[in-house]
C-alpha cells in the first residue's frame, strides 16, 4: 500500500493540481490537509469522476481535513471523540490492502501555535495531549496503524533550514518535540526516516524569500506507523515537483510504501 499526505492550503484552488497529482501517483490512501472548505463545498463529484473516494470534514475558511481513496473506508471517525473541539483537524478511516489486511489511517492537521508565548499555543499542547489519549485507544485495537499529516512540529534541528536561528520558535520548541516523542513512546515510528534520505529534506516552505529555489525549509509533514508498517515499508520519500507548480501550496506531499 501507498500512503501519502499533503497540506494543500486551499483545494479550492489546487483541486486540479490533487488531480493531477493522483493520476500520476495512484496511491491508496492520501491524507489532506487546510481544505479551506465549508463542510457542503467539497468537490467530491470531481473527485469521483476521477475515480476517487473520500472522507472529508470541512472549515469555511480556515482548516479542513480529507482522505482520499479508491476505496470507500469503514468507521469512518470526525475529529477526536476525547477532546472537544470547534476546529476540522482530524479524519480516520480503516482501508484494507490487497491482501485483505485492515489498516487504520489517521489524517491530521495539527496547530500551528503561532509563538510559544501565545494562546494559541496552549491550545496546541492541550489538543495534542487529547490526541495522544485517542492514540493509546486505537493503537490497543489496530496493528496497522498510520498517523500522517501536517505536524507543525520538527523531530530536531536536521528538521529545520537555519537551526542556530530558529530553535526554539515555532514549530521548533522542546515543548512541541516532546509532545511529538511522546506520540513515538506509544509505539510509533517516524516513516520518512525509514528510509535513506538526502540531507536537508525539508517538507514546507515559505513563500517569501525564495524559500524553495533556496531550500529554506522545514520537515513539518509527517508519517508515523506502528511497528506492523515498519517491518514492512519499503520506500519514503518527499515529492517535491508539485511545489515547483505555478501557484503551489507551500507544502509537498509525503509519501510512504509498506509491502502489505
Amino acid at each position: 500500500m501507498k500512503f501519502a499526505t499533503w497540506n494543500v492550503n486551499s483545494l479550492n484552488i489546487r483541486l486540479q493540481q490533487v488531480l493531477d497529482w493522483l493520476e500520476a501517483n495512484p496511491v491508496d490512501v492520501l491524507a489532506l490537509q487546510e481544505l479551506k472548505l465549508a463542510q457542503d463545498k467539497f468537490p467530491v463529484d470531481a473527485l469521483n469522476e476521477a475515480g476517487w473516494q473520500a472522507s472529508w470534514l470541512g472549515q469555511k475558511t480556515y482548516n479542513g481535513v480529507a482522505l482520499i481513496s479508491k476505496q470507500i473506508p469503514t468507521n469512518v471517525v470526525q475529529n477526536n471523540p476525547h477532546f472537544t473541539d470547534e476546529q476540522s483537524r482530524l479524519i480516520a478511516g480503516t482501508f484494507r490492502s490487497e491482501s485483505d489486511k485492515k489498516v487504520r489511517v489517521i489524517g491530521g492537521y495539527f496547530p500551528n501555535g503561532q509563538a510559544p508565548d501565545s494562546d494559541k499555543f496552549v491550545y496546541k499542547m492541550a489538543w495534542l495531549d487529547g490526541l495522544r489519549k485517542w492514540l493509546s485507544l486505537e493503537l490497543a485495537v489496530h496493528e496497522r496503524l498510520v498517523v500522517m499529516g501536517d505536524y507543525n512540529i520538527t523531530f530536531d534541528a536536521a528538521d529545520v533550514w537555519d537551526p542556530a536561528t530558529l530553535e526554539g520558535t515555532i514549530h521548533c520548541t522542546d515543548q512541541e518535540r516532546t509532545q511529538l516523542q511522546a506520540l513515538i513512546d506509544l509505539g510509533l515510528h517516524d516513516g520518512l526516516r525509514l528510509c535513506a534520505q538526502p540531507d536537508k529534506s525539508f517538507s514546507w516552505w515559505d513563500y517569501r524569500d525564495f524559500g524553495f529555489k533556496r531550500n529554506r525549509g522545514m520537515r513539518i509533514d509527517h508519517i508515523l506507523v506502528t511497528k506492523a508498517i515498519k517491518d514492512a515499508t519499503t520506500a519514503a520519500f518527499i515529492d517535491k515537483t508539485p511545489r515547483a507548480n505555478e501557484r503551489p501550496s507551500d507544502h509537498a506531499p509525503v509519501v510512504l510504501e509498506a509491502a502489505l
